[in-house]
């Protein structure tokens, strides 16, 4: 089973990738920074429905602070929703500012709340670093989710992903008289396509959500990524694919149940065949991401090393013992895919 002993690194930042922000309208002036978030005064615990610590705290400015903060928070919540038309924030107030000490990002998680009916949604504010910037823009365009944030120097905004956090949903939710073991095991097998596909990794259950969506005869599945930190970083090929972290296995075992190895042989085909799909049209954007990659350092050069190795044992591919990091490694990682469906692609 998987284990992370260590924090990842924090990379900058470059030039190039400052660049292709700009250019596809992810850069915008903020009229607020993570760090201004840090002056708060005081904190108090965010404890769940059962009392348990979520281990996010609730933190306090002074009133004057507030003012400034409150206004600047929903002026952000307009550029993600509205792309900065102002009318809408009227009648939006910052209710509540929670941090999270924990994590790479140490994000707060920002509660926008409508005075006329209470109803509130949610955006995250972090550090920004390269490795969630390449997770982001990987996701936008190679998963069937649509991603939301926006980079100012060295904060980005990121809008919230709704779904069950997935050590709720194993905790909760897999005695439940409606759930479809079935089709919940479908969507795993696709989920664990979709990252060793893009190299997204450590998928434990708390860094991904299940979106459950009524259908006409029953619930439909999704499972979606939240954290894109470990986005090419780890040298274990397995790090990449989340029926390898022990926080899964209920859910590994409704596959090992209901699935029969051809069946998971389709579903992975067909979640290859859509994402090469997604390459193809959207193959100018990716190429601008990727070769901003290939001269980005994400990792280590242990973990580089390591990886192509693993890879090129899996596939059975020399080639990719020539890669020099890990953005040529994804790159390849990537070709390979798309020559397997290049009929469908022709």
């Amino acid at each position: 089973m998987n284990t992370i002993s260590k924090k990842k690194f924090f990379f900058p930042i470059r030039d190039e990738l400052r660049g292709y922000l700009t250019e596809y309208s992810r850069e915008v002036k903020l009229p607020i920074q993570y760090k201004d978030l840090l002056h708060f005064e005081s904190s108090m615990p965010v404890y769940d429905k059962e009392g348990r610590d979520t281990l996010w705290e609730t933190v306090m400015f002074s009133q004057s602070d507030m003012e400034e903060i409150n206004e600047n928070l929903t002026k952000i919540y307009s550029l993600l929703k509205t792309e900065g038309d102002l009318e809408v924030t009227e009648h939006l107030y910052t209710n509540r500012i929670d941090y999270c000490p924990f994590g790479n990002s140490k994000p707060f998680r920002i509660r926008i709340t409508n005075r006329y009916n209470d109803n509130y949604d949610y955006f995250y504010v972090k550090r920004a670093d390269a490795s969630r910037i390449y997770g982001l823009e990987l996701e936008h365009i190679l998963s069937p989710n649509r991603i939301n944030y926006v980079v100012d120097g060295d904060t980005i905004i990121e809008e919230h992903i709704a779904g069950i956090p997935g050590d709720v949903f194993i905790s909760n939710w897999l005695n439940d008289a409606e759930l479809n073991e079935i089709r919940l095991a479908k969507e795993f097998v696709k989920f664990n396509e979709r990252t060793f596909v893009r190299l997204l990794g450590d998928m434990r259950s708390y860094n991904y959500v299940v979106d459950m969506t009524p259908d006409f005869d029953d619930i439909q599945y999704r499972i979606r990524a939240i954290d894109f930190d470990q986005q090419t970083y780890e040298g274990m090929r397995t790090m990449y694919l989340p029926q390898f972290f022990k926080d899964n296995n209920a859910i590994v075992d409704f596959v090992v149940r209901y699935i029969n190895p051809e069946t998971i042989r389709q579903y992975q085909l067909e979640e290859r065949a859509m994402i090469a799909n997604r390459i193809k049209v959207s193959r100018y954007r990716l190429k601008d991401l990727l070769d901003i990659m290939e001269i980005d350092e994400i990792s280590t050069e242990e973990k580089v090393k390591q990886l192509r190795e693993e890879l090129a044992v899996h596939f059975d591919d020399k080639d990719f013992l020539e890669c020099e990091n890990m953005g040529k490694i994804l790159r390849h990682r990537l070709y390979i895919l798309l020559y397997n469906n290049r009929d469908i692609l022709s």
